[in-house]
């Protein structure tokens, strides 16, 4: 049996909205093959297989590819778990949690690299359509400057099925890098990223979490589909 949590990471301040995210309990599932074709089955932006629940090991899942470190699978994975560490495959993510946010703390080195897209309004991002594959394209505008408010859309461009990403935490840690200040981003529908770069070069990442469901197979999915 293959049990899996659902949660919504980087909700809106209604706790609304949020990018949906599988964790899987992963001691049962060892294959890479069986991991892809779970994770392509849930058809989440990004899965989590927990491999060690003490030391909060984690394997992180696209539909289609491993990731060493993606944002809101951290995030969410630190909520659930109650940790305030957990190990992946580019370092270790230190995590806390207040009223109301959960926070991490990363490099902007760890991400996966995009193609980012500034336009003159929010309104512009607004109006994009999704482009075609090929390209991780991330589009964003300032809706206050002076406040650090941004807009913006993620378009992974991967073919997997997932055209848009509602939350994009990897990106949110680039994007602040970019830009050396702390930001207060609405993504895709009306989620909401929060980032504070840290005196020694990393960033904290920050966002709502609720929990959304569980489930579980009796078995994994056919991985020879993959």
């Amino acid at each position: 049996m293959i049990d899996h949590e659902v949660l919504s990471v980087f909700c809106g301040p209604a706790g609304d909205f949020g990018n949906e995210l599988g964790v899987v309990h992963g001691l049962n599932v060892a294959s890479d093959a069986e991991r892809r074709a779970i994770a392509r089955d849930l058809g989440f932006s990004e899965t989590v297989f927990v491999d060690d629940p003490v030391r909060a090991t984690i394997d992180i899942w696209t539909p289609s590819v491993r990731l060493p470190f993606a944002g809101h699978p951290c995030v969410g994975t630190a909520w659930l778990l109650g940790t305030s560490e957990l190990e992946t495959a580019a370092g270790v993510v230190t995590a806390r949690r207040d009223s109301e946010f959960c926070w991490i703390t990363a490099r902007a080195e760890w991400a996966p690299p995009r193609i980012f897209k500034q336009y003159g309004s929010a309104e512009e991002v607004n109006e994009l359509a999704v482009p075609p594959h090929g390209e991780w394209i991330y589009a964003w505008a300032w809706q206050d400057e002076t406040a650090g408010q941004v807009r913006a859309r993620a378009f992974p461009g991967r073919g997997d099925g997932i055209d848009e990403d509602e939350a994009t935490g990897a990106a949110a840690l680039l994007l602040t890098a970019h830009l050396s200040r702390g930001l207060t981003i609405t993504q895709g529908r009306g989620s909401q990223i929060l980032t504070c770069p840290k005196p020694d070069g990393s960033i904290e990442i920050g966002g709502r979490v609720r929990r959304i469901g569980s489930g579980h197979w009796m078995s994994a999915p056919d991985a020879s589909r993959v």
